[in-house]
């Protein structure tokens, strides 16, 4: 993606196109017009419809023509949606898995070399808790910048 498209999307992304956009990532199925204004708490479908159209104006979703459902049809990694990982229909922040994988490797270590309070070791449980938590933060402080 070049600049000048990437700040296009940043432009359209915001607001409630952004809450419309983040709903059609994690839903993953074509929706309708109704569904978004729900989903959303949107005041009307006229204001659903026009975010879904403003999406579909710079390509991110199509309208299809059975139906007038639409569907997500290119996802793109700017601003917040860069630090998210889409498995299925669920979308983590990047730092989940780096958190995970860093605290099983940390209890294993706990568990298995652990045996007395030396130096090294205090120095490893340390070292590995302050990953640990600088890890989790992060992965909390990305998730809450959801649009919902």
């Amino acid at each position: 993606m070049n600049p000048k498209s990437e700040n296009e999307f940043e432009y359209a992304l915001r607001g409630k196109a952004w809450k419309v956009y983040w709903f059609l990532l994690k839903n993953g199925n074509p929706v309708s017009v109704r569904q978004v204004q729900r989903a959303l708490h949107f005041s009307s479908p006229s204001v659903a419809h026009h975010h879904l159209e403003q999406l579909r104006e710079i390509g991110l979703v199509e309208k299809q023509a059975a139906g007038g459902h639409y569907n997500l049809v290119n996802d793109v990694k700017i601003g917040v949606f860069r630090h998210y990982i889409k498995l299925g229909k669920l979308l983590f922040p990047r730092y989940f898995f780096y958190a995970v994988f860093f605290t099983t490797f940390f209890v294993a270590y706990l568990l298995l070399f652990v045996q007395s309070f030396t130096r090294e070791t205090i120095f490893g449980i340390l070292f590995g808790a302050i990953v640990c938590v600088i890890f989790w933060y992060e992965a909390y402080h990305v998730w809450s910048m959801r649009p919902y």
